[in-house]
């Protein structure tokens, strides 16, 4: 068995009772030639982005990318911006939240659940609703945000994590699932322990009292992402199959 993370492993160990020489580790990797960052620079290219979307250029502008729905949490997002609003009301001039997918699972039973929670937060002026893209487009989104936040309740990994630092643009996530290793707390992003929207408001807050801030960790999330292309996953996977029939020779030998 392949776990994406030594934590999964971990609990296919102890909740079902897996062999131990039989569940291998490899890190799912996401397409680094289409998720990259502009080749004239994270700063250049996030401004580049934003012109291609015409989203305005000094804008803090948080990222949810992903499939609407109670496990993926855009309603934290959106009670921490209506926190960070109610605490600094002047941000409201140079703020823009892309919410970017459709709705998914258990989300389909009240598809317009996030743009009604945003009408009765009052920020349905600053929130972007956007349906589902295309990766060339998704790209430019990730590259025109100033951080992706994503507070999901339960990620196996979080590609849209590495895809984001792929880009050059860091990551504030819960800290669950693979999302500790898709992202480097303090380095390329936050990880933020649990759900409470007043932690996401208190870390969007640094990025809004350093605009360079986004620069430096997307500088710092891109390289991070390097080592999580498909030809990384893609050879660490093919080495796993191909030590199989050894193993089984050796069993047999013994």
């Amino acid at each position: 068995m392949i776990a994406n993370t030594e934590k999964e492993a971990e609990e296919l160990l102890r909740h079902y009772d897996a062999d131990t020489g039989r569940v291998a580790v490899v890190h799912p990797g996401v397409n680094l030639e289409r998720f990259r960052a502009d080749a004239s620079g994270v700063e250049a290219g996030r401004a580049a982005a934003r012109s291609r979307l015409g989203l305005p250029q000094d804008a803090l502008i948080p990222l949810f990318v992903g499939r609407i729905q109670p496990l993926k949490a855009p309603n934290v997002l959106l009670r921490a911006v209506a926190r960070l609003l109610e605490q600094r009301p002047r941000l409201r001039e140079r703020m823009v939240v892309p919410v970017v997918g459709g709705p998914s699972g258990s989300g389909t039973a009240r598809p317009e659940g996030p743009q009604k929670l945003a009408a009765h937060l009052g920020i349905s002026d600053v929130v972007l609703f956007r349906p589902p893209v295309g990766q060339d487009q998704l790209a430019d989104w990730y590259r025109a945000a100033s951080v992706l936040v994503m507070p999901s309740h339960s990620e196996s990994f979080g590609l849209v994590a590495v895809e984001a630092q792929a880009c050059g643009t860091p990551v504030i996530a819960a800290e669950v699932g693979g999302l500790p290793v898709a992202a480097q707390d303090g380095v390329s992003g936050a990880l933020v322990p649990g759900h409470n929207p007043v932690d996401y408001a208190a870390a969007l807050s640094g990025f809004a009292d350093d605009p360079r801030r986004s620069t430096r960790m997307g500088e710092a999330a891109a390289r991070h992402a390097r080592s999580f292309g498909w030809d990384t996953a893609a050879a660490a996977t093919a080495d796993v199959y191909a030590a199989v029939p050894h193993e089984r020779r050796l069993r047999r030998i013994s």
